[in-house]
């Protein structure tokens, strides 16, 4: 390999160290709390990846599967999607009223587009949602989603991001979480006994 390669291949593996790490944090602080401490969210008015307007009110009356990332990431994000539509297949029935939302951490460049187009590689039961840089940060703020830009030495960049994915119920209320990686058997005990 070249040294630039090298590089890329070592600022790839810092990135998704910093991610799990992060993802574990969020999901130890946040489990600590107590239940009514975790009423989390923001409104916001954003776009789907069918380039349709969505807001807020479509976290409400299902329960739903949030994860954010995006479409530039190595490795957790297309690893978490591919795992969420195991979870799906696995799950088949049990999870007809279930929603995935996968919001972007960079909309700067995940334009609806290039969402669907990243998405429906994965799923077709997962909604991607982008639009309005300072939007997107007031949603990721009201979940207390830690996401950072951080530049590459290409003069390019990635995004450090929570890894978790949320379990949020029919009111929109975090109800538990599935940690980078979590074993299939276990993510989806989670999501079975949470749907019910």
């Amino acid at each position: 390999m070249t040294k630039r390669t090298d590089r890329l291949v070592m600022l790839g593996a810092v990135a998704t160290v910093i991610g799990v790490v992060a993802a574990g944090y969020f999901t130890t602080s946040l489990l600590r709390t107590r239940p009514e401490e975790t009423q989390l969210g923001a409104k916001f008015q954003l776009v789907a990846d069918d380039g349709k307007p969505i807001t807020d009110d479509v976290l409400k009356g299902h329960p739903s599967l949030l994860f954010f990332g995006f479409t530039h990431c190595p490795e957790i994000c297309p690893t978490t999607l591919f795992e969420m539509s195991g979870w799906f297949q696995k799950l088949g029935p049990e999870a007809k009223d279930l929603h995935a939302y996968f919001f972007s951490v960079d909309p700067e460049r995940d334009t609806p587009e290039i969402m669907h187009s990243y998405i429906s590689s994965f799923s077709d039961r997962i909604t991607g949602i982008t639009g309005d840089p300072q939007e997107v940060q007031r949603v990721i703020k009201g979940w207390r989603i830690y996401a950072k830009k951080v530049p590459t030495d290409n003069g390019d960049y990635t995004m450090d991001h929570t890894a978790s994915v949320l379990l949020v119920d029919r009111e929109g209320n975090l109800k538990s979480t599935i940690v980078y990686q979590e074993s299939e058997n276990s993510a989806v005990e989670k999501i079975r006994n949470f749907v019910r």
